[in-house]
């Protein structure tokens, strides 16, 4: 039987990662991405065996939301939420259009994106949804206080839903990384980056592609009585 997941945010580091894992694991996909083509289409040449859909769309402005759901055809078994970017600086610094932007991609949006596919998800009584939070929509951060907010606001919604859900055979939970090596995290110095990895108990940064496998292991059967959970990735930076 045919399935497929909806991956936003694609483009990145680790949603190229968990576009593979997927793929490797049967899923066709339909691939979001706001700016980087080039990396939706190497995912496409290496999975000619999957039917990989790409569509543009930013998330951070409403109307762009159907864009997606349009290209959702089909039925979607799975719903990884990956779009995001951080924003480092003093809350009092930061433009009014700019909290606006980052509530709409990391909170708004992805919720009525979610809104919008959950019915067909009841008919079936089957599905998942992933959506990839942060450490510091747990224990919030300086100079990071609004990107705090809205992974700690979509973290409620995973727990909420998740309640909503259960009775439809709908799982719904919350990944949480620490420090991973992406791009992401360029904006530190090395001499920044060693402190902190001498604060992390495992003494490293995590990689894309272990976020990846606790992600593909939260859409398996395997985590069947998995739901409602944020589930942290740090190396026991935060416990």
């Amino acid at each position: 039987m045919e399935k497929y997941a909806l991956l936003t945010g694609a483009s990145g580091e680790i949603g190229q990662a968990i576009a593979a894992q997927l793929a490797d694991n049967g899923y066709n996909l339909i691939l979001h991405y706001n700016k980087n083509k080039e990396a939706i289409e190497r995912i496409k040449v290496s999975f000619p065996e999957r039917e990989i859909i790409s569509v543009q769309a930013d998330l951070s402005v409403s109307k762009d939301v159907q864009k997606i759901v349009q290209h959702c055809n089909v039925p979607i078994d799975l719903v990884v939420h990956n779009a995001g970017i951080g924003h480092v600086g003093l809350l009092t610094d930061m433009a009014d259009e700019e909290i606006q932007k980052m509530n709409n991609l990391h909170l708004t949006n992805p919720i009525l994106l979610i809104k919008r596919l959950l019915p067909s998800m009841v008919t079936r009584k089957s599905g998942n949804i992933v959506v990839i939070s942060s450490i510091w929509g747990l224990t919030g951060a300086s100079c990071e206080v609004v990107y705090s907010t809205v992974k700690g606001g979509l973290n409620t919604f995973v727990k909420a839903l998740a309640k909503e859900m259960a009775p439809s055979g709908i799982r719904v939970n919350g990944v949480a990384p620490g420090m991973i090596d992406t791009k992401m995290n360029e904006h530190f110095t090395e001499e920044d980056k060693q402190k902190i990895k001498e604060e992390i108990p495992i003494g490293r940064f995590g990689s894309s592609g272990e976020v990846a496998d606790l992600v593909t292991f939260l859409a398996s059967d395997r985590a069947s009585y998995i739901s409602g959970q944020i589930v942290s990735i740090n190396g026991a930076w935060y416990c």
